[in-house]
């Protein structure tokens, strides 16, 4: 009897492999043939479940923020419970900056194939931004829940300030990816912008930053 082939399971064993190359060699420089040798298939075998590069890549990508989506939630249920929205912002804001493996890994694929997609139409076509604009959705609301319960700076524009934070992570974390600061540096700026716009109920500035 022929075993039986799980085809959501190979794909993602090829995902993992194309991975571990970029990783290695750059997502610029991947080619199928790399990712087959990778993970142990044939080339054939990885053209038939991707067809094309730029569907390998993207698939590879969703992967990636897939399993990077998993890390940053968990650390999000860490602090749910907290009665300070801040906490969570804070926790997803900072579960993107590069300071280990993992994190670096998915910074540094994922900005590659932004820079790709400038340039390659077939890249360009797929729906990259649809994760970016759900973190913009999450971070947008909750900072409206911290404006209904008094724990923002009066007069800030939720989405516009969710745009700006978001914004100053990637950029911050593309510096820690070359090696322009620390991810300790980084952690300290986002906390002090995170200071300038969160208060307590009583009105005075946020200490939860300096302590952290």
């Amino acid at each position: 009897m022929p075993k039986r082939v799980d085809h959501a399971v190979r794909r993602t064993e090829i995902a993992q492999a194309l991975v571990r190359v970029a990783r290695r060699r750059g997502l610029h420089a991947v080619g199928m043939r790399d990712v087959a040798a990778e993970a142990g298939v044939s080339l054939r075998l990885v053209q038939y479940y991707f067809e094309t590069k730029e569907k390998l890549l993207f698939f590879g990508l969703e992967h990636l923020a897939e399993q990077f989506g998993e890390r940053v939630s968990a650390r999000v249920r860490a602090v749910r419970d907290s009665p300070d929205p801040r906490a969570t912002v804070e926790a997803l804001l900072m579960a993107a900056l590069p300071a280990d493996e993992e994190s670096r890994t998915f910074h540094h694929l994922y900005t590659s194939y932004a820079v790709l997609a400038v340039t390659d139409r077939a890249l360009a076509a797929q729906p990259f931004m649809k994760s970016p604009d759900a973190a913009e959705d999450v971070v947008t609301e909750l900072l409206r829940r911290a404006q209904e319960a008094d724990l923002l700076e009066p007069g800030l524009d939720a989405r516009l300030e969710a745009v700006s934070l978001l914004a100053m992570s990637s950029g911050l974390g593309t510096s820690v990816l070359v090696g322009q600061r620390s991810a300790e540096s980084a952690t300290a700026v986002l906390e002090h912008h995170l200071d300038r716009i969160f208060r307590t109920r009583g009105g005075g500035a946020s200490t939860q930053g300096a302590q952290g």
